[in-house]
């Protein structure tokens, strides 16, 4: 997978990292590589928002756990599917980001996975506490996970077991927290 950066009109800025890209590298090996694409090496993103300071965060379902929190950056290979955290659903090794410090490692992974299906961050608005830090939402793993968010590295602090699938968690414009279950 891919994150794509592009201007409202669907052009491709100038500055990406790979506008006129020809030539394969180590780090883009057997990939297609076009102007569009800002990082590459991602397994299935589900969820892309901004922090407060403008950092751009992806949250990514792992193969068979190895599920991840990366924090995305100009050009970047996050390895996959060379590397990650868990394995492959039928059992064989995939080897961990230490293996191939070429990638960029995920600032964090779950194992075992949570499911990952939606990102945010809060502004603290009625949870001042919270200002800054991320949630995420748990699909199989029914959970909300708070992440502290610090200078770009991040830690888990806090999970909120829900009983249920949840598909999305964001604050709403008073503060409030809502949360979207995905169940019957």
């Amino acid at each position: 997978g891919k994150v794509l950066r592009l201007h409202d009109d669907g052009s491709v800025p100038t500055d990406n990292p790979f506008v006129g890209y020809a030539a394969q590298t180590p780090l883009v090996d057997r990939i297609g590589v076009y102007g569009e694409v800002w990082s590459l090496g991602h397994r299935n993103p589900l969820g892309i928002a901004q922090d407060p300071q403008g950092k751009l965060w992806v949250i990514e379902m792992g193969p068979r756990h190895g599920d991840e929190l990366n924090l995305i950056r100009k050009g970047k290979n996050y390895g996959y599917p060379t590397v990650s955290e868990g394995d492959h659903y039928d059992g064989r090794p995939i080897p961990n980001h230490d293996a191939h410090p070429e990638f960029e490692a995920p600032k964090i992974s779950w194992v075992p996975a949570i499911s990952p299906a939606h990102l945010s961050f809060l502004k603290g608005t009625l949870f001042k506490t919270w200002e800054g830090n991320a949630l995420v939402s748990g699909l199989a793993s029914q959970v909300i996970v708070r992440i502290l968010i610090d200078d770009g590295e991040a830690r888990e602090v806090e999970r909120y077991d829900m009983g249920t699938r949840i598909r999305s968690a964001m604050e709403g414009a008073d503060g409030t927290i809502w949360v979207l279950e995905d169940e019957r």
